[in-house]
Protein backbone atom coordinates (compact mmCIF):
# COMPACT_ATOMS: atom_id res chain seq x y z
CA UNK A 1 0.00 0.00 0.00
CA UNK A 2 2.79 2.40 0.91
CA UNK A 3 4.47 1.72 -2.43
CA UNK A 4 1.23 2.50 -4.25
CA UNK A 5 0.85 5.79 -2.37
CA UNK A 6 4.46 6.67 -3.23
CA UNK A 7 3.92 5.96 -6.92
CA UNK A 8 0.75 8.05 -6.93
CA UNK A 9 2.64 10.85 -5.24
CA UNK A 10 5.37 10.71 -7.87
CA UNK A 11 2.77 10.77 -10.65
CA UNK A 12 1.03 13.76 -9.07
CA UNK A 13 4.22 15.75 -8.55
CA UNK A 14 5.28 14.93 -12.09
CA UNK A 15 2.02 16.31 -13.44
CA UNK A 16 2.41 19.43 -11.28
CA UNK A 17 5.93 19.99 -12.59
CA UNK A 18 4.70 19.65 -16.16
CA UNK A 19 1.82 22.04 -15.47
CA UNK A 20 4.30 24.59 -14.17
CA UNK A 21 6.76 24.25 -17.05
CA UNK A 22 6.28 27.50 -18.90
CA UNK A 23 7.94 26.13 -22.03
CA UNK A 24 5.27 23.43 -22.26
CA UNK A 25 2.44 25.92 -21.79
CA UNK A 26 3.55 28.96 -23.78
CA UNK A 27 5.01 27.55 -26.96
CA UNK A 28 6.04 29.27 -30.18
CA UNK A 29 3.31 27.43 -32.09
CA UNK A 30 0.68 28.59 -29.60
CA UNK A 31 1.77 32.23 -29.72
CA UNK A 32 2.07 32.13 -33.50
CA UNK A 33 -1.46 30.78 -33.89
CA UNK A 34 -2.87 33.58 -31.76
CA UNK A 35 -1.05 36.44 -33.43
CA UNK A 36 -1.50 35.11 -36.97
CA UNK A 37 -5.25 34.80 -36.43
CA UNK A 38 -5.66 38.23 -34.84
CA UNK A 39 -3.62 39.95 -37.55
CA UNK A 40 -5.04 38.03 -40.51
CA UNK A 41 -6.79 39.78 -43.39
CA UNK A 42 -9.98 38.05 -42.26
CA UNK A 43 -10.07 40.40 -39.26
CA UNK A 44 -9.99 43.38 -41.65
CA UNK A 45 -7.67 45.38 -39.42
CA UNK A 46 -10.01 45.11 -36.41
CA UNK A 47 -11.39 48.60 -36.89
CA UNK A 48 -13.82 49.83 -34.25
CA UNK A 49 -17.50 49.27 -35.19
CA UNK A 50 -16.62 46.75 -37.93
CA UNK A 51 -17.38 43.13 -38.70
CA UNK A 52 -13.67 42.44 -38.35
CA UNK A 53 -13.49 43.50 -34.72
CA UNK A 54 -16.52 41.35 -33.94
CA UNK A 55 -14.68 38.35 -35.43
CA UNK A 56 -11.63 39.18 -33.32
CA UNK A 57 -13.76 39.39 -30.18
CA UNK A 58 -15.33 36.02 -30.94
CA UNK A 59 -11.88 34.49 -31.38
CA UNK A 60 -10.66 35.88 -28.04
CA UNK A 61 -13.82 34.61 -26.37
CA UNK A 62 -13.17 31.12 -27.73
CA UNK A 63 -9.63 31.20 -26.34
CA UNK A 64 -10.85 32.32 -22.92
CA UNK A 65 -13.39 29.50 -22.91
CA UNK A 66 -10.75 26.93 -23.87
CA UNK A 67 -8.49 28.14 -21.06
CA UNK A 68 -11.34 27.98 -18.57
CA UNK A 69 -11.60 31.62 -17.54
CA UNK A 70 -14.73 32.82 -15.75
CA UNK A 71 -16.69 35.89 -16.89
CA UNK A 72 -16.32 38.95 -14.70
CA UNK A 73 -18.71 39.38 -11.81
CA UNK A 74 -22.01 40.76 -13.05
CA UNK A 75 -21.40 39.77 -16.67
CA UNK A 76 -23.25 36.91 -18.40
CA UNK A 77 -20.37 36.27 -20.79
CA UNK A 78 -16.92 37.50 -21.67
CA UNK A 79 -18.05 40.65 -23.46
CA UNK A 80 -18.39 43.94 -21.60
CA UNK A 81 -20.97 45.75 -23.70
CA UNK A 82 -21.21 49.54 -23.65
CA UNK A 83 -21.45 52.61 -25.88
CA UNK A 84 -19.14 55.54 -26.39
CA UNK A 85 -21.53 58.18 -25.03
CA UNK A 86 -25.18 59.24 -25.11
CA UNK A 87 -24.93 60.66 -28.63
CA UNK A 88 -23.11 57.63 -30.07
CA UNK A 89 -24.95 54.43 -29.25
CA UNK A 90 -23.07 52.11 -31.56
CA UNK A 91 -22.02 48.94 -29.72
CA UNK A 92 -18.57 48.59 -28.21
CA UNK A 93 -17.25 45.60 -26.29
CA UNK A 94 -14.20 44.69 -24.26
CA UNK A 95 -13.50 40.97 -23.88
CA UNK A 96 -12.64 40.03 -20.29
CA UNK A 97 -12.27 36.92 -18.17
CA UNK A 98 -10.91 36.09 -14.75
CA UNK A 99 -9.27 33.52 -12.50
CA UNK A 100 -10.66 34.00 -8.96
CA UNK A 101 -8.08 34.44 -6.25
CA UNK A 102 -7.69 32.15 -3.27
CA UNK A 103 -6.76 33.86 0.02
CA UNK A 104 -6.75 37.43 -1.39
CA UNK A 105 -9.67 37.29 -3.81
CA UNK A 106 -10.64 40.95 -3.28
CA UNK A 107 -7.23 42.09 -4.53
CA UNK A 108 -7.04 42.31 -8.32
CA UNK A 109 -4.19 42.06 -10.81
CA UNK A 110 -5.03 43.07 -14.40
CA UNK A 111 -3.33 41.85 -17.58
CA UNK A 112 -4.40 43.68 -20.73
CA UNK A 113 -3.85 44.62 -24.35
CA UNK A 114 -6.05 46.37 -26.91
CA UNK A 115 -7.45 44.28 -29.73
CA UNK A 116 -8.77 47.06 -31.95
CA UNK A 117 -6.68 48.66 -34.68
CA UNK A 118 -7.17 50.99 -37.66
CA UNK A 119 -9.20 48.77 -39.97
CA UNK A 120 -9.24 49.60 -43.68
CA UNK A 121 -7.10 52.63 -44.46
CA UNK A 122 -5.58 54.43 -47.41
CA UNK A 123 -2.66 52.17 -48.19
CA UNK A 124 -1.12 51.31 -51.51
CA UNK A 125 -2.20 49.62 -54.71
CA UNK A 126 -1.78 46.16 -53.22
CA UNK A 127 -2.99 46.57 -49.64
CA UNK A 128 -5.40 48.69 -47.62
CA UNK A 129 -5.74 46.52 -44.49
CA UNK A 130 -3.93 47.80 -41.40
CA UNK A 131 -3.45 44.37 -39.83
CA UNK A 132 -2.00 45.65 -36.57
CA UNK A 133 0.20 42.61 -35.95
CA UNK A 134 2.46 44.41 -33.48
CA UNK A 135 -0.11 47.06 -32.54
CA UNK A 136 -1.54 45.30 -30.69
CA UNK A 137 -2.12 41.70 -31.71
CA UNK A 138 1.25 41.01 -30.06
CA UNK A 139 0.03 42.39 -26.72
CA UNK A 140 -3.29 40.54 -26.87
CA UNK A 141 -1.40 37.34 -27.70
CA UNK A 142 0.69 37.88 -24.57
CA UNK A 143 -2.39 38.52 -22.44
CA UNK A 144 -4.08 35.29 -23.62
CA UNK A 145 -0.90 33.25 -23.18
CA UNK A 146 -0.50 34.59 -19.64
CA UNK A 147 -4.07 33.57 -18.87
CA UNK A 148 -3.28 30.06 -20.03
CA UNK A 149 -0.11 29.95 -17.94
CA UNK A 150 -1.61 31.20 -14.68
CA UNK A 151 -4.65 28.98 -15.07
CA UNK A 152 -2.33 25.97 -15.34
CA UNK A 153 -0.21 27.18 -12.44
CA UNK A 154 -3.30 27.48 -10.20
CA UNK A 155 -1.49 29.28 -7.39
CA UNK A 156 -2.82 32.83 -7.65
CA UNK A 157 -3.83 34.15 -4.25
CA UNK A 158 -5.09 37.34 -5.89
CA UNK A 159 -7.85 37.52 -8.50
CA UNK A 160 -6.49 37.83 -12.03
CA UNK A 161 -8.41 39.67 -14.74
CA UNK A 162 -7.47 39.33 -18.40
CA UNK A 163 -8.95 41.93 -20.72
CA UNK A 164 -8.74 42.81 -24.40
CA UNK A 165 -9.70 46.47 -24.72
CA UNK A 166 -11.60 47.96 -27.63
CA UNK A 167 -11.48 51.50 -29.03
CA UNK A 168 -7.95 52.32 -27.86
CA UNK A 169 -7.10 53.81 -31.22
CA UNK A 170 -10.03 56.25 -31.11
CA UNK A 171 -9.62 57.48 -27.54
CA UNK A 172 -9.18 54.61 -25.09
CA UNK A 173 -12.89 54.15 -24.50
CA UNK A 174 -12.60 50.46 -23.64
CA UNK A 175 -10.15 51.10 -20.81
CA UNK A 176 -12.21 54.02 -19.55
CA UNK A 177 -15.35 51.88 -19.32
CA UNK A 178 -13.46 49.01 -17.70
CA UNK A 179 -12.01 51.33 -15.07
CA UNK A 180 -15.46 52.58 -14.09
CA UNK A 181 -16.55 49.01 -13.32
CA UNK A 182 -13.80 48.53 -10.71
CA UNK A 183 -12.89 50.08 -7.40
CA UNK A 184 -9.34 51.27 -8.16
CA UNK A 185 -8.36 50.69 -4.54
CA UNK A 186 -8.90 46.96 -5.13
CA UNK A 187 -6.53 46.85 -8.12
CA UNK A 188 -3.03 45.97 -6.94
CA UNK A 189 -1.31 46.22 -10.34
CA UNK A 190 -1.96 46.41 -14.06
CA UNK A 191 0.27 44.82 -16.70
CA UNK A 192 -0.72 46.47 -19.96
CA UNK A 193 1.15 44.96 -22.90
CA UNK A 194 1.60 46.80 -26.16
CA UNK A 195 3.85 46.22 -29.16
CA UNK A 196 6.33 43.49 -28.16
CA UNK A 197 6.95 42.20 -31.67
CA UNK A 198 10.38 43.71 -32.30
CA UNK A 199 13.69 43.83 -30.48
CA UNK A 200 14.00 46.82 -28.16
CA UNK A 201 16.77 49.41 -28.27
CA UNK A 202 18.29 47.55 -25.30
CA UNK A 203 18.85 44.43 -27.44
CA UNK A 204 17.57 40.91 -27.04
CA UNK A 205 15.83 39.74 -23.87
CA UNK A 206 14.87 43.24 -22.83
CA UNK A 207 11.74 45.38 -22.61
CA UNK A 208 10.86 48.76 -21.18
CA UNK A 209 8.18 49.82 -18.72
CA UNK A 210 6.39 53.15 -19.05
CA UNK A 211 6.22 55.26 -15.91
CA UNK A 212 9.05 53.22 -14.38
CA UNK A 213 9.80 55.91 -11.78
CA UNK A 214 6.18 56.36 -10.69
CA UNK A 215 6.05 53.17 -8.57
CA UNK A 216 8.30 50.25 -7.64
CA UNK A 217 6.41 47.96 -10.08
CA UNK A 218 9.43 47.69 -12.38
CA UNK A 219 11.85 47.00 -9.55
CA UNK A 220 9.68 44.12 -8.34
CA UNK A 221 9.57 42.62 -11.82
CA UNK A 222 13.32 42.92 -12.25
CA UNK A 223 13.94 41.35 -8.82
CA UNK A 224 11.92 38.31 -9.87
CA UNK A 225 14.07 37.92 -12.99
CA UNK A 226 17.39 37.76 -11.15
CA UNK A 227 19.46 34.94 -12.59
CA UNK A 228 17.78 35.13 -16.00
CA UNK A 229 18.93 36.87 -19.17
CA UNK A 230 15.91 39.17 -19.37
CA UNK A 231 15.96 42.75 -18.10
CA UNK A 232 13.36 45.51 -17.77
CA UNK A 233 14.30 49.14 -18.33
CA UNK A 234 12.73 52.58 -17.86
CA UNK A 235 10.95 54.01 -20.89
CA UNK A 236 13.66 55.40 -23.21
CA UNK A 237 11.22 57.64 -25.08
CA UNK A 238 10.01 60.23 -22.52
CA UNK A 239 9.22 62.76 -25.24
CA UNK A 240 6.62 60.36 -26.65
CA UNK A 241 4.61 60.54 -23.38
CA UNK A 242 3.83 56.81 -23.71
CA UNK A 243 2.70 56.41 -20.10
CA UNK A 244 -0.43 58.43 -20.89
CA UNK A 245 -0.94 57.13 -24.43
CA UNK A 246 -2.07 53.58 -23.71
CA UNK A 247 -4.79 51.76 -21.80
CA UNK A 248 -2.90 51.84 -18.50
CA UNK A 249 -3.41 55.60 -18.20
CA UNK A 250 -6.99 55.58 -16.86
CA UNK A 251 -6.27 53.34 -13.88
CA UNK A 252 -2.88 55.00 -13.30
CA UNK A 253 -4.64 58.34 -12.93
CA UNK A 254 -6.74 56.71 -10.19
CA UNK A 255 -3.66 55.67 -8.25
CA UNK A 256 -3.16 52.13 -9.54
CA UNK A 257 0.41 51.03 -10.33
CA UNK A 258 -0.67 50.50 -13.92
CA UNK A 259 2.15 50.34 -16.45
CA UNK A 260 2.66 49.39 -20.08
CA UNK A 261 5.34 46.91 -21.10
CA UNK A 262 6.72 47.29 -24.63
CA UNK A 263 9.76 46.65 -26.80
CA UNK A 264 8.94 48.86 -29.78
CA UNK A 265 11.46 51.42 -30.98
CA UNK A 266 8.62 53.81 -31.61
CA UNK A 267 10.84 56.71 -32.61
CA UNK A 268 11.90 54.87 -35.77
CA UNK A 269 9.42 52.03 -36.34
CA UNK A 270 8.67 52.14 -40.09
CA UNK A 271 5.58 49.92 -39.76
CA UNK A 272 3.77 51.75 -36.96
CA UNK A 273 0.20 52.64 -38.01
CA UNK A 274 0.74 51.51 -41.59
CA UNK A 275 -0.55 48.63 -43.73
CA UNK A 276 2.89 47.04 -43.36
CA UNK A 277 2.35 46.11 -39.70
CA UNK A 278 1.94 42.43 -40.55
CA UNK A 279 3.02 39.12 -39.05
CA UNK A 280 5.95 38.84 -41.48
CA UNK A 281 7.60 41.90 -39.87
CA UNK A 282 7.58 40.43 -36.35
CA UNK A 283 10.36 38.84 -34.35
CA UNK A 284 8.43 35.92 -32.87
CA UNK A 285 11.29 34.91 -30.58
CA UNK A 286 11.18 38.39 -29.07
CA UNK A 287 7.46 38.00 -28.43
CA UNK A 288 7.93 34.62 -26.80
CA UNK A 289 10.81 35.79 -24.60
CA UNK A 290 8.86 38.85 -23.45
CA UNK A 291 5.72 36.87 -22.60
CA UNK A 292 7.72 34.39 -20.53
CA UNK A 293 9.58 37.21 -18.78
CA UNK A 294 6.31 38.87 -17.82
CA UNK A 295 4.93 35.53 -16.60
CA UNK A 296 7.93 34.93 -14.35
CA UNK A 297 8.38 38.50 -13.15
CA UNK A 298 4.74 38.92 -12.16
CA UNK A 299 4.62 35.79 -10.04
CA UNK A 300 5.15 37.42 -6.63
CA UNK A 301 2.42 39.97 -7.37
CA UNK A 302 0.09 37.18 -8.53
CA UNK A 303 0.83 35.15 -5.40
CA UNK A 304 0.32 38.16 -3.15
CA UNK A 305 3.80 38.35 -1.66
CA UNK A 306 4.68 41.66 -3.36
CA UNK A 307 2.50 44.75 -3.62
CA UNK A 308 3.69 47.62 -5.85
CA UNK A 309 3.59 51.13 -4.41
CA UNK A 310 0.67 53.30 -5.48
CA UNK A 311 0.89 56.07 -8.04
CA UNK A 312 -0.23 59.52 -6.83
CA UNK A 313 -3.81 60.08 -8.01
CA UNK A 314 -4.41 62.59 -10.76
CA UNK A 315 -8.20 62.34 -10.57
CA UNK A 316 -10.76 61.10 -8.10
CA UNK A 317 -12.84 58.06 -8.98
Amino acid sequence: MNKLIYLLFLAFTGQQALAQDINQIITKDYADRLIKTLSSDEMQGRGTYTEGIDKAASFIESEFKAIGLMPLAGESGYRQNFTKNESDQRPLFNVAGMIPGKSKAKEIVVFSGHYDHLGIVKGNAQDSIANGADDDASGVTAMIALAKYYKALNNNERTLIFVAFTAEEIGGFGAKYFSKKLNPDDVVAMFNIEMIGKESKFGKNAAFITGFDKSDFGKILQKNLEGTEFTFHPDPYPSQNLFYRSDNATLAALGVPAHTISTDQIDKDPYYHTVKDEYSTLDTENILATIKAIAKSAISIVKGTDTPSRIPRLVEN
